[in-house]
């Protein structure tokens, strides 16, 4: 048994899909679970119909609610089901105008809508041309807590629901589901957050005892740096899965951060491909160290990160600075990217801005706070990191007269990271490609 998961790109049109198709086809044998992200752009849109309803817009939101109709109907042929999902959707968005307001439930409702019309549709598709294929609504099988928008999964509930359903119906089946959805114990509707359906892959994957898991996207897997910013970038063939979580959490968007935890529990691969070239090997990811003769893997970065600056003399020589500080930050349930500290001094960045403002007024309170905004995360990471001397001072060799604001060495000792403006960010890419890939390992990297 594997999972095969297809993001939104892989599945964003008639022609995507019969991709999909014949890469389905080539894997029969090896009995694949397939699980779907919307089609494209799908999420976006619905969530800003949705504020286009509350924010009294209620006629532009129904416009573009027929938009997103006739594009369902166009690429699938499905009428009769994309009609009856988008006519609760209709309703839906109504309601949001009555109420005028947007709840993370409500969120959660509109937003599913993505995925629950992608997996029935890609279960037509699979059936029009030749596969037997069944869909199995996630829903029904992935069990969360109700934290709506970003729900936890209740692990051991799903992976009994997962042995129990899904084995037999491969016997004979194909077995299509959306990523991204599940519901609480009592069947309200939730979400894993965007990227989610990575982790529902994983999930899945883990429930059933699969031999592998496959991600596939729109590029050839991990690469040593973003091809935006890198166009030559190279393939990583093999990594760990704990270089590959930290590449995640720091950027690197083909990977949801999550999605490794259940493999790396199960010790089930997990494997990056890209649905437009599926004859590249793209990029496996393990659980056990990944040797080397490279001390980088990659360099991942974050855009669009604030710094916070935090200052108090009046905590010198005293306790509970720090916990002051991370309160504040729990309260508004924002996590923080990277930290420094000194005795009266904390630094830490942040890339989720919606909340800033609350938690800028509780932190004053206490203590002196700047705020630098547009800057930018650099992480070079690699499990060679920590036994190499030297790599610290390659890196700031490399930068030149870049200005480096703030520097943190990963607690696990396999990142290295540092804050640099936005404006610096591609030039010192850049140099740090250059210097740490300008020769690679055969058995790790393809040039």
């Amino acid at each position: 048994m594997i999972v095969m998961k297809f993001g939104g790109t892989s599945v964003e049109s008639a022609q995507a899909m019969e991709r999909v198709t014949g890469i389905v086809k080539s894997r029969l044998d090896r009995k694949p679970v397939v699980v779907v992200s919307a089609m494209g752009k799908t999420t976006n849109r619905l969530l800003k119909i949705a504020n286009l309803a509350v924010g009294g817009q209620r006629d532009e939101a129904l416009r573009e609610l027929l938009a997103l109709r006739d594009f369902h109907l166009r690429e699938s042929g499905m009428e009769r089901t994309v009609d009856e999902h988008f006519q609760e959707l209709s309703e839906l968005v109504k309601g949001l105008a009555v109420l005028g307001e947007l709840t993370p439930r409500s969120v959660d409702a509109i937003s599913s809508f993505g995925e629950r019309l992608s997996s029935l549709i890609v279960t037509n598709y699979f059936q029009h041309h030749g596969l037997s294929a069944v869909h199995l609504d996630a829903r029904k099988v992935i069990v969360t807590d109700r934290r709506h928008t970003q729900a936890a999964p209740l692990l051991e509930e799903s992976y009994k629901k997962l042995a129990a359903a899904i084995p037999p119906l491969l016997e004979s089946h194909v077995v299509v589901m959306g990523g991204f959805i599940a519901a609480t114990e009592d069947g309200i509707t939730t979400t894993l957050g965007r990227g989610g359906s990575d982790f529902t892959a994983s999930i899945v994957g883990a429930g059933i005892g699969a031999e592998e898991i496959q991600i596939w996207t729109d590029v050839d897997g991990m690469l040593t740096a973003d091809p935006t910013i890198i166009p030559n970038a190279h393939r990583v063939k093999v990594i760990s899965f704990t270089e590959a979580a930290e590449l995640a959490y720091f950027g690197a968007k083909v990977l949801h951060p999550s999605t490794v935890h259940p493999a790396i529990e199960r010790n089930i691969p997990v494997l990056i491909l890209n649905s437009r070239r599926p004859q590249v090997d793209g990029t496996r990811i393990l659980s056990k160290t990944v040797a080397s003769k490279n001390v980088v893997k990659s360099i991942a970065c974050k855009v669009n990160v604030t710094v916070l600056n935090i200052h108090s003399t009046r905590m010198f020589m005293a306790h509970g600075f720090m916990r002051r500080i991370f309160e504040v930050f729990d309260r508004y349930e924002t996590s923080v990217d990277m930290i420094a500290t000194s005795e009266v001094s904390v630094s830490l960045t942040v890339d989720q801005p919606e909340r800033l403002g609350a938690i800028l007024r509780d932190l004053r309170e206490f203590s002196e706070v700047s705020v630098d905004e547009n800057q930018a995360i650099i992480c070079i990471v690699g499990e060679n990191i920590r036994y190499t001397p030297g790599v610290a001072a390659s890196m700031f060799k490399a930068l030149g007269k870049i200005n480096v604001r703030m520097v943190s060495q990963g607690a696990s000792a396999l990142n290295l990271g540092f804050v640099v403006a936005g404006q610096d960010l591609a030039a010192a890419v850049a140099a740090l490609h250059a210097e740490f890939f300008s020769e690679l390992d055969p058995a790790v990297f393809d040039a």
